[in-house]
């Protein structure tokens, strides 16, 4: 149904006054609205317009206006419009904003290595801690809805839930409204038993859609198995007797080629992290077993709110610590500032 904008701010008045009030809402009460700047008389011939076409009604002679079960649909559908809408376009930044960052880090890691002479990896941002930032969910069929998860840095993850018990958009709506005015900032560790009770009893026969909206959002915060691995130079181990023997070189090099223990350096770097954001381990220091021949300094590059990327240097034990440990911290500041502006 098309209104014209002084209809639709009339009736969404009408709207958030009743929803507030409980009570009959007059053109008196409306005109109070700084927004609109209308006379009582002409709120009313508005109002007598809005009636007319079924969106609020008069429950006695003499009352104000409530919306009709029409007005509420019409309210509704809006909602869910405005915020499908709203996760539409975080998402399309969202791709826009991880297709730049891929290509800068992409080039950073090889800038890094060429200067260096040395084997070099970068992660992508993760999240060390984070919080939910809202929940959206909307309906696809009888028995699914899709569940839109956005945490802290407007990161969105999609989830499909199925369910037993059918859901109109009004229990819908109810349901976004619960979750998100008790989820909205906080982080995993902070939702509790307690709370997820609460939760459940509030949504009566939805509960399943709670506990599968719970588990989303804890698949969403806990985000360590999407973050990437980047890494350039490997061949530069070949260029240090110590480490270019066959045996060796190609463990090396098959680990920086299957990356999945370099996921142990990362996290091993983020909890002893000491404050200076760079880490420096020593032959069997290294947490990884190919890596105990090597000398392995890391960094950590801060986006805020909890969000944090690893940059990572490996060499000979006689690696030049020194150019190394100014080139992280260089290259650590400049992500910082470069992700700070983002």
């Amino acid at each position: 149904m098309q209104l014209d904008d002084r209809k639709w701010k009339i009736f969404y008045a009408i709207i958030q006054t009743y929803l507030e009030t409980g009570e009959p809402v007059g053109s008196r009460t409306i005109s109070k609205y700084a927004d609109l700047n209308l006379s009582s008389a002409t709120i009313r011939n508005e109002m007598a317009d809005l009636e007319e076409m079924g969106l609020i009604i008069q429950p006695h002679t003499s009352a104000g206006r409530i919306p009709s079960d029409k007005g509420y649909r019409v309210y509704v559908d809006y909602l869910m419009e405005q915020k499908e809408r709203e996760v539409k376009e975080q998402q399309e930044l969202l791709i826009q904003k991880q297709d730049k960052m891929e290509l800068m880090l992409k080039q950073v890691v090889r800038v890094l290595a060429n200067n260096t002479n040395y084997a070099t990896m970068i992660t992508t941002p993760h999240y060390h801690t984070t919080k939910l930032k809202f929940i959206q969910l909307s309906a696809i069929s009888e028995d699914q809805l899709l569940a839109v998860v956005v945490t802290e840095g407007n990161i969105v993850k999609n989830k499909m839930l199925h369910f037993r018990h059918g859901l109109d958009s009004e229990m819908v709506l109810k349901l976004n409204i619960l979750l998100n005015t008790s989820l909205n900032g906080l982080a995993l560790e902070e939702i509790n038993l307690g709370m997820i009770t609460r939760l459940k009893e509030q949504a009566g026969i939805h509960s399943e859609v709670v506990s599968q909206v719970l588990d989303a959002v804890a698949e969403a915060i806990q985000m360590d198995e999407d973050v990437e691995i980047y890494t350039s130079g490997a061949t530069n181990i070949f260029k240090y007797p110590e480490l270019s023997d066959s045996g060796r070189a190609s463990e090396l090099i098959s680990t920086f080629e299957e990356k999945k223990e370099l996921a142990n350096l990362i996290n091993e770097s983020m909890e002893e992290e000491n404050g200076t954001g760079i880490q420096v381990y020593i032959g069997n220091e290294a947490p990884i077993r190919t890596m105990r021949d090597c000398s392995v300094v890391t960094a950590t590059y801060e986006l805020g709110e909890g969000v944090q990327g690893t940059i990572g240097i490996i060499g000979p034990k006689r690696m030049d610590y020194e150019k190394v440990v100014d080139s992280l911290k260089t290259l650590k500041s400049q992500l910082d500032t470069i992700f700070g502006r983002e």
